[in-house]
């Protein structure tokens, strides 16, 4: 080989701006350092089954708005503890070592990893094993340490926004009270976001736990000043005061198995007993990372991309692309996922809503109401 060849994946769940991501890097590559530019395919998998593609601008032309990957995404693919079969039997295996024999023999000189916490912990350790990794922090839950703004997270709430705005003209035609549930697990950024600027009644986050009585209250407020309807927007690991979150089932073999669910649903049959509304839930799903990604995302994506790219040219590695008071910047992997060491807590932690933060301030005085009290 003549030129040096750089390798992508994108881990764990999709997000609107991987694409663009991809895009980036590639045109980034090829106009700083001439370097030929693979992706392997499933995130992970890719690199123990040596499945790759060529990257160039012919195959990543017109990706730039699409959401998903057009390497695809895999959640479970943990090759430190990657699930097997030897001899009829299932088993528990580290095949990292061949993971980097494979890309030893396709000349990968460095590798960028898109992902949230799970992906990124691998690419810690790869590259303790001596791969040249940068990662690059994707997540629609905005929920990433040691960076400001996660790319995926404007589109995600500009979906949900959207949603919840539709959903005012069915509320108020039918009297009805509805629940409205978005993705967030335990940091309730998207629903905070989109739920002022949907114009929601009531916000429920995994960072204040609700009472059910103080949803029936503004409720039965509004009524009193004839507004007859009410939209709840509650993010899937939100938790009443008195209970747990809802769980709606576990996936083996993935860093985040379980899977949050049924909240919504849940607080509808709950509010019934309640209040003289018929209350309705709606759960928006994977609709919120699907469709074309926002302009804000993609120029994220871009200024992602090209930071990449450069400190794949300046030899940064073992590091991840930051955002920090608008300016692009990169930490140490250690920092944004932890060392690993037994008994220690994550460096830096999930990033949650501060509940007495500007943005809650900001709804509560819109007349929004949390059900905290």
């Amino acid at each position: 080989m003549t030129k040096k060849r750089i390798a992508i994946l994108t881990g764990g769940g999709d997000a609107p701006g991987l694409n663009a991501v991809i895009y980036t890097v590639v045109r980034a590559c090829h106009s700083m350092m001439d370097c030929d530019v693979i992706g392997y395919k499933f995130g992970y998998r890719g690199l123990y089954t040596n499945d790759w593609m060529l990257l160039d601008r012919h195959t990543t032309s017109g990706i730039l708005h699409k959401g998903g990957s057009i390497l695809y995404n895999s959640n479970k693919d943990n090759l430190f503890n990657y699930t097997i079969t030897e001899n009829g039997v299932t088993v528990q295996k580290d095949v990292s070592d061949i993971a980097i024999e494979n890309m030893k023999r396709t000349g990968v000189y460095a590798l960028v990893v898109l992902g949230g916490d799970g992906t990124l912990t691998s690419a810690r350790d790869f590259a303790r094993k001596g791969v040249n990794v940068i990662g690059v922090p994707k997540t629609i839950d905005n929920d990433l340490s040691s960076t400001e703004i996660s790319f995926g997270f404007d589109t995600a709430v500009n979906i949900v926004t959207d949603n919840i705005g539709k959903l005012h003209t069915t509320a108020e035609s039918h009297h009805r009270v509805l629940v409205v549930e978005v993705m967030g697990r335990s940091a309730g950024w998207i629903c905070l976001h989109a739920g002022i600027a949907g114009s929601a009644d009531v916000i429920l986050i995994p960072e204040i736990p609700y009472s059910l009585q103080g949803i029936a209250d503004k409720v039965n407020e509004r009524k009193a000043i004839g507004k007859n309807f009410t939209i709840v927007a509650v993010t899937e690991g939100a938790r009443c005061k008195e209970g747990n979150v809802s769980v709606g089932r576990r996936v083996e073999g993935s860093p985040d198995a379980i899977r949050f669910g049924g909240v919504a649903q849940k607080l509808a049959h709950q509010l019934e007993s309640l209040v003289e509304n018929e209350v309705r839930h709606c759960v928006l799903g994977h609709i919120q990372r699907g469709g074309d990604t926002s302009a804000y995302d993609r120029v994220l994506s871009a200024r992602y991309g090209v930071k990449a790219a450069e400190m794949i040219r300046d030899g940064h590695f073992g590091t991840m692309v930051t955002l920090r008071d608008n300016t692009m910047g990169y930490v140490k992997l250690e920092e944004v996922v932890g060392s690993g060491n037994m008994g220690e807590t994550s460096v830096g932690g999930a990033r949650t809503v501060d509940p007495n933060g500007e943005m809650v301030r900001v709804a509560k005085a819109m007349g929004i109401s949390f059900a905290d009290e």
